[in-house]
């Protein structure tokens, strides 16, 4: 029974995941993300069923548009399989099974996956434009106050420690409102201030400031690596290299990583 399960799971996942394509796409454009039918963005084509089953539409079709034959970028059929397998993996690590469902268990589960989709589409939308979307900020600070609700109902936790974040997030919130009324423009930094705190919420500060560390870490080889390249090209940048670093995205990437590590240890020492 746990085999269908996981199987059910993954096939969920990768049914996210072709929503994380779409969004990550859209969402940018301000395009609409949940009437609009898929389309191919070659011939513009409307996307029929057997066109839009995750995975084995891209194998079947040969990754290419059923109707304009234009090839389809692999990465569509990647993300599609990396989010079945990050959705069976978390379910692994937070230990779901059928003989300890329940409905703490599956409410746990479906926060985790609304927790996942922020990290995934701020990350995904990051690394294609480097831009922190307002929008997903927005999505994130509500299911955050959603699931500190749910801590509160529940009494598993302190609302005492979160108040702090909430205050955190009227703040910021408040100062990036000031900003953008007196310079009329998305500040990137206040972007990746908003994340970090929905972060701290739903993965605690161990994971978060670990995070961060790796982040950095990465930032700084990545400079030094662009640096000597550059020197012996005998090539510097108009641009500063910070602001091609898309810092969203590698933040998104090392709190997954992290969350996923220490729930398989908790898992683990629990056995």
């Amino acid at each position: 029974m746990n085999l269908i399960l996981y199987i059910l799971i993954f096939i969920i996942g990768t049914l996210f995941g072709s929503f994380y394509t779409l969004s990550v796409h859209r969402i940018p454009k301000r395009q609409d993300i949940v009437h609009t039918h898929s389309y191919c963005p070659n011939c513009n084509h409307k996307l029929g069923f057997l066109d839009l089953i995750p995975v084995l539409s891209y194998i079947f079709l040969g990754g290419k548009c059923r109707y304009c034959k234009e090839k389809i970028r692999p990465r569509y059929l990647i993300l599609e399989l990396l989010s079945g397998i990050l959705f069976l993996g978390m379910a692994l690590v937070m230990n779901l099974k059928i003989e300890t469902l329940t409905i703490a268990k599956i409410t746990e589960y479906c926060f985790m996956v609304l927790y996942l989709t922020f990290i995934i589409l701020i990350a995904g939308i990051d690394k294609e434009n480097r831009k922190i979307d307002k929008l997903v900020s927005a999505y994130g600070i509500v299911i955050s106050i959603m699931y500190m609700l749910y801590l509160y109902i529940v009494g598993q936790t302190n609302i005492y420690r979160y108040g702090i974040y909430l205050v955190t997030y009227i703040i910021v919130l408040i100062f990036d409102t000031i900003t953008l009324k007196k310079y009329a423009k998305n500040s990137y930094a206040i972007g990746i201030l908003l994340m970090i705190i929905t972060m701290v919420i739903f993965t605690n500060e161990y994971v978060t400031v670990n995070a961060i560390i790796y982040t950095l870490l990465s930032i700084l080889l990545y400079i030094l690596i662009t640096k000597i390249v550059q020197n012996k090209k005998r090539k510097k940048s108009q641009e500063p290299i910070t602001n091609q670093l898309s810092i969203g995205f590698y933040l998104g990437l090392f709190n997954v990583l992290m969350l996923t590590l220490v729930l398989f240890i908790m898992n683990y020492k629990r056995i």
